[in-house]
């Protein structure tokens, strides 16, 4: 059987499902309850067969997100054992949360030892980074407040209280202290993700200003420190499956179906909020930029897609150069704008981590103050030049911020089942407001833009 008609016939189960269920509520008609069973079982079979076919991580996150609702559904007593799944895969991205922030960030800052010869270049791509992935985290902030997606979740009364308790004993000066490390070994054990930010920082500064020659192989090793991350980051993505089935089986079987609701409200809120972000602060940036709409629009489709597509900012980078130089954008400015903002103007990332890290206190049923989320923004601000450009990499970062302010794991649970869909959209924005910042800094330093129809520059000839 064909791709395509295995997705039809997925689709024709799941909608026959959903026809025959709310007939059966409805009283229309009186089906047995087993007929339904199997017919919502044999559409995830189906999903799972299109799955093998297609060889998708994104699909197979779906097979354990439906297989894991459908049995926590059915058998709740049974789902609730498997909540070990979600929790080795939990493990296994905390692991990683120290040692890929400090590479990326070693990388990202004395990677660029270079910047007093770059020049003023420089200093306005960073000036715009900072600003620009601040306002995203303010919008995901104040979107998040305004939707209060996460209220309709009600976990267990004695883990809120544990973890509620653990956050009401910090005061805004003791959380203002916690930002500095005492002990970097000790910081990396009790998961502090703001000191380990904090020292790759500062560390990273002293590295730069240290001579070339003694520089360049410490340098040498936080890009191959990186790069491995990267790959032990995609090598934990491939049980994403297995942890979304044990999350979503052990919530659904704890909770009921009412967690549905909620991350419908959650997506809706993500989306608006993006929105918001390109039409009232991307869009302005470009007008008073002058940067021309027609063509840029062009030369970003490309990109946009292939982000879109496998959710990787990384995998969109030979195009986006390729077409900004297209753009009559110069390849010393491309070159240094493009590469620097994959670690420090991650806009999408930006905006989601502030957004999703109060979703999951709503989730907890916990009160932050104005001043712990400003502290939480602070943070955000910081740690968000560490999220890599690999599908998911925004989790990490997460993960290790809902730790340093001992937000409960169970409500993170939920974000594995639909990061996928939440991951192409902001990926897609990563990707543009890298290529908007691109072009803002070409018409900041007086540069002609030339047509896209003009001759694109060879994709081999992009430096890396």
């Amino acid at each position: 059987m064909s791709r395509s008609r295995l997705l039809i016939a997925f689709l024709i189960a799941c909608t026959a499902a959903i026809i025959l269920s709310f007939a059966s509520q409805s009283g229309i008609m009186h089906l047995p309850a087993e007929l339904l069973l199997g017919i919502r079982w044999l559409a995830i079979l189906l999903l799972v067969v299109y799955a093998i076919a297609r060889r998708s991580l994104t699909l197979w996150i779906l097979v354990g997100l439906l297989a894991g609702a459908e049995l926590g559904y059915d058998a709740p007593a049974t789902a609730m054992k498997c909540q070990i799944f979600g929790s080795i895969f939990l493990r296994l991205i905390k692991v990683i949360i120290a040692p890929l922030l400090f590479g990326t960030l070693v990388v990202g800052i004395a990677g660029h030892a270079g910047l007093k010869k770059v020049g003023r270049m420089a200093v306005k791509a960073l000036v715009f980074f900072e600003i620009v992935s601040t306002i995203a985290l303010v919008i995901g902030l104040v979107a998040i407040n305004l939707s209060r997606a996460g209220t309709g979740i009600h976990l267990a009364a004695s883990a809120v209280q544990q973890q509620a308790a653990v956050s009401s004993t910090q005061s805004a000066s003791q959380l203002i202290l916690n930002i500095f490390p005492e002990n970097i070994a000790k910081s990396v054990a009790e998961g502090q993700i703001l000191q380990v930010v904090v020292f790759s920082i500062l560390f990273a500064i002293g590295l730069a200003l240290v001579k070339e020659s003694k520089r360049k192989p410490m340098v040498t090793f936080t890009e191959s420190l990186s790069e491995t991350m990267f790959k032990f980051t995609n090598i934990v993505m491939y049980l994403a499956p297995v942890g979304v089935f044990g999350a979503i089986a052990y919530t659904t079987g704890h909770l009921g179906l009412g967690i549905v609701l909620p991350l419908i409200k959650l997506l809706a809120t993500l989306y608006v909020a993006l929105a918001v972000f390109v039409f009232f602060i991307l869009l302005p940036i470009a007008l008073l930029a002058r940067v021309p709409l027609k063509e840029f629009l062009r030369a970003i489709a490309e990109p946009s897609t292939i982000a879109f597509g496998t959710s990787s900012s990384e995998a969109a980078l030979p195009s986006a150069m390729e077409n900004m130089e297209g753009m009559g954008v110069s390849r010393a400015i491309v070159a240094f704008v493009i590469p620097t903002g994959y670690s420090f103007n991650m806009t999408g990332g930006c905006l989601y981590l502030s957004l999703a890290l109060v979703f999951i206190a709503q989730a907890a049923g916990m009160h932050l103050t104005f001043g712990q989320q400003l502290v939480m923004l602070l943070m955000l601000m910081l740690a968000s030049k560490g999220i890599a450009g690999v599908p998911r990499g925004s989790l990490v970062v997460l993960l290790g911020a809902a730790v340093q302010f001992h937000l409960p794991t169970e409500s993170f649970y939920l974000l594995f089942a639909i990061d996928p869909i939440m991951d192409m959209v902001r990926t897609v924005l990563n990707v543009v407001g890298n290529c908007l910042a691109t072009v803002v800094v070409a018409r900041w330093e007086g540069e002609a833009l030339a047509p896209v129809s003009q001759k694109l520059v060879p994709a081999d000839t992009i430096p890396s």
